[in-house]
């Protein structure tokens, strides 16, 4: 092997690597990020207030703001093969051109926004707060009617350095369309969506890996959909590395380099089942010991690991097989498998497969079913304790009827009788009583 071969085969396992970093980043840091979504439990302390001015005591509890659902799950294969079909549609029949002008400026203005916020995300964790507390200054907008607060923003100067940066690096993608910058605006995407999507159950993660790991075989070894958008789509939807990163350094041309790739579908999807674990992570050992900071990270993380390492594990022989046959390959093949496997083996070795299926993160949604539940019964009781009282006042009426009518038919029955002895005495002789049926009466001989 020659030098300048061996020095591609270095630069291509270079490239291997950093797409595995790439991967992994946004997945371990919007899983983290994720924790924040999480409702509080009854028996947790609130969470001391802090001095940094970019932290927002108010806004503690964020929800997470998009949930999927089982029916969401099934539908979600159907819904990305037409939005695929229909991008390779489009790109086949119009001018690629004008179609990446109107790609651009979507993803631009959406990844300023992403870009700003996973720089404010990054500057709390790494900026010291006495730092941050010495020289940044801490402002906020309130709107209010008739003396009643409706919302609040809350700001400081690092939100306006951030945005100004982002809208320089938007700028700056769009004229050049360089890879590193595309690869910010990627990673930055991936992270928020990580964070801000949430799976309801491990049930609804299952049936969209699933669903995804046949969606996956079948656009990219059935037909030539997948790979064709993926070149042509010219759009920060991947995050890519030269193939020869030591050539391309030296080098200034860049048209003899190809560049590998991984789609943003392949973070985004296998990380949010990655940070579902963690969350379950958070929630067994919280039953286990409701103690310390409930947002802290300083707990047991079994299912994260597993889920983690086997996510690795997956894309690593991805990377192999496409080296090997020189073809690309669906990642979800591998990454499908391997997170719901880890998972299970996980859950049985530990014998938490019945609290694994229990598991939900819908608390707000299952506490106002039982409330309406509640609710319900409360009504269905009401009314059952209205019908019983109609019925004992009807039975009451009716006994008082009855009972009248009975007073009636008696007092008649003793006018009669009255009316009869009278009669037996005028009629009898001597004075003599005549009992009734004609028994019992004296006769003279």
């Amino acid at each position: 092997m020659s030098s300048s071969e061996q020095q591609q085969e270095i630069g291509l396992y270079c490239a291997y690597g950093a797409l595995m970093t790439m991967a992994f980043v946004p997945i371990y840091t919007g899983s983290i990020a994720s924790l924040g979504g999480m409702k509080r439990p009854e028996n947790a302390a609130k969470r001391k207030k802090t001095d940094s001015p970019l932290e927002d005591s108010e806004d503690e509890d964020e929800g997470i703001t998009e949930s999927l659902s089982s029916s969401d799950a099934w539908m979600f294969p159907v819904m990305g093969s037409i939005v695929l079909f229909s991008l390779y549609m489009l790109f086949r029949y119009l001018d690629t051109e004008i179609l990446n002008y109107l790609i651009t400026g979507y993803f631009s203005l959406m990844g300023c926004a992403a870009v700003a916020k996973t720089g404010f995300m990054v500057t709390k964790k790494v900026v010291p707060v006495n730092l941050l507390k010495s020289y940044v200054s801490k402002y906020r907008l309130t709107l209010s009617r008739q003396g009643k607060r409706l919302s609040h923003v809350s700001f400081t100067v690092v939100h306006f350095m951030l945005l100004g940066a982002s809208v320089l690096l938007t700028a700056y993608y769009s004229m050049t369309k360089n890879w590193i910058a595309s690869n910010i605006f990627g990673l930055s995407f991936s992270i928020n969506a990580i964070q801000l999507l949430s799976l309801d159950s491990f049930k609804t993660g299952m049936i969209l890996l699933s669903g995804l790991f046949f969606y996956d075989i079948f656009w990219v070894f059935g037909t030539e959909v997948m790979v064709s958008v993926a070149k042509n789509f010219d759009a920060p939807i991947k995050v890519i590395w030269p193939r020869d990163i030591i050539g391309y350094l030296l080098d200034t041309g860049k048209s003899e380099y190809g560049f590998t790739m991984l789609g943003l579908g392949d973070i985004v999807i296998p990380g949010i089942f990655v940070a579902l674990c963690l969350r379950f992570d958070r929630h067994m050992s919280w039953e286990r010991e409701p103690k310390g900071e409930f947002r802290s990270t300083k707990f047991t993380k079994p299912y994260f690991t597993a889920c983690a390492f086997a996510y690795i594990l997956g894309l690593a022989t991805t990377m192999f097989v496409m080296h090997v046959f020189h073809a690309a390959q669906p990642a979800l093949l591998y990454l499908s498998p391997a997170c719901i496997i880890s998972v299970l083996i996980t859950a049985a070795v530990r014998g938490e497969l019945k609290d694994l299926f229990a598991y939900t993160t819908e608390e707000e949604k299952e506490e106002e079913k039982d409330e309406k539940d509640e609710k319900d019964a409360n009504k269905k009781s009401k009314k059952k304790e209205t019908t019983e009282e109609i019925e004992t006042k009807e039975h009451e009426q009716v006994v008082e009827e009855t009972s009248e009518t009975q007073a009636t038919e008696d007092g008649d029955d003793e006018d009669e009788e009255e009316d009869y002895v009278a009669v037996d005495k005028t009629e009898s002789p001597k004075g003599g009583k005549k009992k009734k049926g004609g028994k019992g009466g004296r006769k003279k001989k």
